[in-house]
């Protein structure tokens, strides 16, 4: 590694340790010749697959269209944000192991869904009803019907997409009467 200071070639590492969750290593550096210390960052280089849009087209994945979809899905809801990029990292990682070069496009917008279906309901059916192209309510419907018909154990602990037998009316979430 050059010195950024002065050019020279010869620096010693004085100092190593993990970063961003173990996805990178922080190294401290010090210049031999100008005695001048730096950081540098070492991250594994994974090639992402090319995404296979559904009219032939290829494209390099981003992942900034990624979050950009999800955050959108999410947007106003009560979703922590560490959740977010812990579902985030989830997809890239699925993307990275997948061991394809290519990649389908609705293989990668199943991957999403299966994420902010977890993440939260709504978040969920707003992503499916633009990336299902849905069509009419009855559409809606189905789908919303389609979560409510899912095992008790699979449903995480969020803010319920229709009123259940849970809380009943003029109650508020915890089955308290509401008071407002």
């Amino acid at each position: 590694m050059h010195c950024p200071f002065c050019g020279e070639a010869d620096t010693k590492v004085i100092d190593s340790r993990l970063a961003s969750d173990g996805n990178a290593v922080r190294r401290r550096r010090e210049c031999q010749a100008c005695g001048e210390r730096f950081t540098t960052f070492e991250t594994a280089e994974l090639v992402f697959p090319r995404i296979v849009k559904n009219d032939g087209s290829r494209e390099p994945f981003d992942e900034d269209k990624l979050r950009r979809g999800m955050l959108r899905a999410l947007e106003k809801r009560p979703v922590n944000i560490d959740d977010i990029e812990l579902a985030l990292n989830r997809i890239k990682r699925r993307l990275h192991t997948c061991g394809e070069r290519e990649l389908p496009s609705r293989l990668l917008g199943e991957w999403v869904m299966e994420e902010l279906r977890e993440l939260d309901e709504v978040a969920y059916v707003r992503f499916a009803s633009v990336y299902r192209r849905f069509q009419d309510v009855d559409a809606f419907r189905e789908e919303i019907e389609r979560l409510q018909a899912r095992p008790v154990e699979l449903q995480r602990r969020q803010l319920s997409l229709l009123p259940d037998g849970g809380a009943e009316a003029g109650e508020g979430e915890r089955g308290e009467p509401d008071r407002t």
